[in-house]
């Protein structure tokens, strides 16, 4: 929901308010309000007293030290103003998110320097200007058109002509800053709702605003229409009210009792229509509570009800017992059943303590702004109740000297859980080779099918939409490039560029020689041939994910075996950079391997274009390559869609790697091995399987791991992924393997003695490293063999690509009249058998024009 303008209320205000202007509760109802130079005190009280209310923006610009404004986000702003000096601080001291702030600046110089701290911190490109001074708008608004400076800019109104100043600021691209005694709500020039509904669409027959009303949670309650006056009398009212178009005003509820409590009023993103989000009374949860608090007003003495409410232990108990109930429950009906009985009790221990929905929801609001954060592990004694090991840190920390206050990265030790096998039940051991939780198949699924849709219907528009949406590079014109690719796109290092041509080199030596030298043929009896021979696969699409790092080896490993299968159309997709650009590695492989065009698309839109084709993208028949759980679950929708006529090479998920190391392992090569694949994402998941050592050679590959990762400048990311990855302690190797082919993971490395001679152990892995001097690296780049590998368990099934993942085979048969003759008994009894009588006859027809000749 959108709204073009903010509303400010001067901090000395806030204990006399004036009798002008709007009120707080009023305010609330657009959604956000700036509290304007406040103290640190007035600032964390007023978020305190009306977090609940709406969201807050506070001025922090005259407030000192960045910790202060620290304190002010983690208390429940949502945005902090600050100056430029601030900014600096903030982003050198503390990791605050750089969409929580808004850098007030007054001139255009401001704004320069402003613009080359954000080249310096190109991670901070989502940052939100404000001014109120003319110079310094017009400086910013210089920068929007190609989208290189900014996310939002705020300007300050400095006159009375309020709706003049806000049309302006709406056509610039500006959310306009008002003072709430500047406004009312009434029939005048400067009234609110005159603003809300200047970029609003009217029916053209009637005049009036179509309406959406929701409830809290989304959902659609109805479709009414809305007046100025309406919008005027539901602001006053603080309730439901309509522009009945028979009968004039429209009170929802009051002849039933059953109103609508106004929550939020504003605009759809294309200001098509007004939406009201309400507070419907009697449904859902809102009914159980509203039931729940009569029962505790008069429940009838003795009742089951009037037990939990004056028998607290037994509540207690209640809750417990089904928390763990839950926790047991397996299938979707049992979890459905067992979460409805502990929400039932917990809304009872709400009621009781005289907690309504709307305090839970406001502490949920609260937790989702919090800057600093705890780890977030479970308390010992109920990771041991699941048979959870607790955290190392929390193992060695005595209760009494931990901290309360969050924990902070910079002091931590990156480390990985260890579990010793032997001492650790089947179940636990299990556990931990979990893959860390992807979000539900069904909520990805439900993001991506309305893209892949708008994609297929509405082509480059719909990809061009997307891509100026996710990647930002709102420049682009045309979603494709096409060959030949100009030189000047392709300007490259000389140690880049001959990087790139002897990975080229080695992995078309690889996948060239798993040609098959001629067709396959058989003489399966005496006159009937069997044949088998391959053909490329006409029209391939490869992705080449972008994210949090550009891939051009994955360009290789796909490109080169697609140029060496011969298939005659190759289309490659990877997301471009804000400027609309593309990695020059990334077009210099496309060259090389005489890829037809790039899709400068990512995600689902770029998966949707090439199975189905666009005005300027072609149709491919199979798509390969790595990526997200949206790319992945846009794969699988297009391959199941018949229509679409694409095939895919496999499901695939976070990178992986698991090492095998024995006592002559180096303790920094495993350690290396481990974040080569860590530094991938936070979803990646890395194990040790360590063979028979001892504490002090496993604290030695430990250390390596804190002492590398912490050198590392993705050590952000490397942290999140060792947080979900494990060290099996086992007694040898015969169990490390069991181990491992149980896993079945991406990149399997064996640093142990005589690596070659356990090859024959090896069961489900996609690629297998052997020996100290084969680290993973190798296979992702430069030794030739390929790194689109399966993860996430699918190595039981799938192999890594190959040639054999750009060719199709296609089998022939060829008999003779004697062949026909020794084959026809059996075909036609099983013809029989199935009970297709046109397949036997197909057979017994020729046999009798053979038998009529013979005689």
């Amino acid at each position: 929901m959108s709204l073009p303008f903010l509303i400010s209320v001067d901090a000395d205000s806030i204990s006399s308010p004036s009798s002008n202007g709007l009120t707080l509760k009023q305010i609330s109802y657009f959604g956000c309000v700036l509290l304007k130079s406040p103290s640190l005190d007035q600032a964390l009280s007023f978020i305190k007293a009306n977090f609940a209310a709406f969201e807050i923006c506070i001025d922090a610009t005259g407030i000192g030290s960045a910790g202060d404004v620290l304190d002010i986000l983690n208390a429940g702003a949502s945005n902090a103003f600050v100056t430029f000096g601030q900014l600096t601080a903030l982003s050198e001291e503390q990791a605050v998110p750089s969409s929580r702030l808004v850098v007030s600046v007054s001139s255009a110089s401001e704004v320069a320097q402003l613009k080359t701290w954000i080249a310096d911190n190109k991670e901070r490109r989502d940052i939100s200007v404000h001014s109120a001074e003319a110079p310094a708008i017009d400086a910013i608004l210089s920068e929007l058109d190609d989208n290189s400076l900014v996310k939002t800019v705020y300007r300050s109104s400095t006159d009375g002509t309020t709706q003049t100043n806000f049309l302006v600021n709406e056509q610039e691209r500006v959310i306009s800053i008002f003072p709430s005694t500047s406004l009312t709500i009434g029939d005048e020039q400067n009234s609110a709702v005159k603003l809300l509904v200047t970029g609003a669409v009217p029916d053209n027959n009637t005049g009036l605003y179509a309406t959406i009303v929701t409830d809290e949670r989304g959902v659609a309650l109805g479709l009414v229409w809305s007046s100025e006056k309406s919008i005027s009398e539901a602001l006053k009212t603080g309730t439901g009210v309509y522009q009945s178009r028979k009968r004039g005003l429209w009170y929802k509820g009051q002849s039933s009792g059953d109103i609508q409590e106004l929550v939020r009023i504003g605009l759809d993103c294309d200001s098509d229509c007004l939406i009201f989000i309400v507070r419907q009374k009697g449904r859902g949860l809102a009914r159980l509570q509203k039931t729940l608090q009569a029962r505790k007003d008069d429940a009838p003495s003795g009742s089951y009800t009037s037990r939990l409410f004056n028998d607290a232990k037994l509540l207690d108990a209640k809750i417990m017992e089904e928390a763990e109930e839950l926790c047991n429950a397996s299938t979707k009906e049992h979890i459905a059943f067992e979460a409805a009985d502990l929400l039932y009790f917990a809304l009872t221990k709400c009621v009781a303590a005289g907690v309504t929905l709307e305090d839970v929801e406001r502490n949920l609001d609260f937790k989702s702004l919090k800057v600093t954060r705890r780890k977030g592990d479970a308390k010992s004694g109920w990771a041991t109740k699941v048979g959870l090991s607790a955290p190392v840190e929390a193992q060695e920390q005595p209760e009494s000297t931990k901290s309360s206050e969050p924990i902070q990265h910079v002091d931590q030790k990156i480390r990985m859980k260890r579990y010793i096998t032997a001492s650790t039940s089947q179940k636990e051991i299990k556990d931990a080779l979990q893959r860390p939780s992807q979000r539900s198949n069904e909520a990805v699924v439900g993001l991506v099918k309305p893209i892949i849709q708008d994609v297929r219907e509405n082509g480059d528009a719909a990809v061009l939409k997307y891509t100026h949406k996710f990647e930002k590079a709102t420049s682009l014109s045309s979603p494709v490039l096409r060959a030949p690719f100009s030189a000047d796109l392709m300007k490259l290092t000389p140690e880049t560029r001959n990087a790139i041509d002897i990975s080229f080199e080695n992995i078309r030596r690889f996948h060239a020689a798993q040609k098959e030298e001629k067709p396959l043929s058989v003489e399966t009896m005496p006159g009937v041939v069997c044949s088998r021979f391959t053909r490329p696969i006409e029209r391939v699409g490869l992705y080449v994910p972008g994210g949090t790092a550009v891939l051009p080896s994955t360009a290789l490993m796909l490109g080169v075996p697609a140029m060496v299968a011969g298939c005659k159309k190759i289309v490659l997709a990877s997301p471009p950079r804000s400027d609309g650009s593309i990695s020059p590695e990334i077009v210099y492989i496309a060259h090389k391997v005489q890829a037809e065009s790039i899709v400068l698309a990512g995600g689902a839109q770029a998966v949707a274009a090439m199975a189905y084709g666009t005005e300027s993208v072609s149709k491919v028949d199979k798509i390969l390559g790595p990526g997200n759980q949206f790319v992945t679950a846009a794969k699988m929708l297009v391959s199941n869609d018949t229509s679409a006529g694409v095939g895919i090479d496999m499901p695939a998920g976070p990178s992986e790697v698991l090492v095998i190391a024995d006592q002559h392992a180096n303790p920094a090569f495993v350690a290396s091995d481990l974040l080569s694949q860590a530094e991938h994402g936070v979803d990646s998941q890395v194990i040790l399987i360590a063979v028979d050592l001892n504490d002090v050679q496993l604290s030695a590959i430990e250390d390596e791991l804190h002492q590398q990762a912490s050198q590392l400048p993705r050590v952000d990311i490397v942290r999140g992924s060792i947080e979900h990855s494990v060290t099996f302690v086992v007694k040898d190797i015969n169990e490390a393997l069991a181990l491992s082919n149980e896993y079945a993971p991406e990149h399997l490395i064996l640093q142990v003695q005589n690596a070659a001679d356990l090859i024959p152990m090896v069961e489900n892995a996609g690629s297998v490293f052997i020996g100290q001097w084969t680290p993973e690296s190798v296979g992702d780049y430069s030794a030739g063999v390929n790194h689109s590998l399966p993860t996430y368990g699918f190595a039981k099934q799938y192999s890594g690509v190959n040639l054999a993942s750009f060719v199709k085979h296609i089998t022939s048969s060829n008999l003779t009249a004697e062949g026909l003759q020794n084959v026809s008994e059996a075909v036609m009894q099983l013809a029989s058998v199935e009970g297709l009588d046109a397949h036997r006859r197909a057979v017994s027809i020729r046999m009798d024009f053979i038998n009529q000749n013979k005689a």
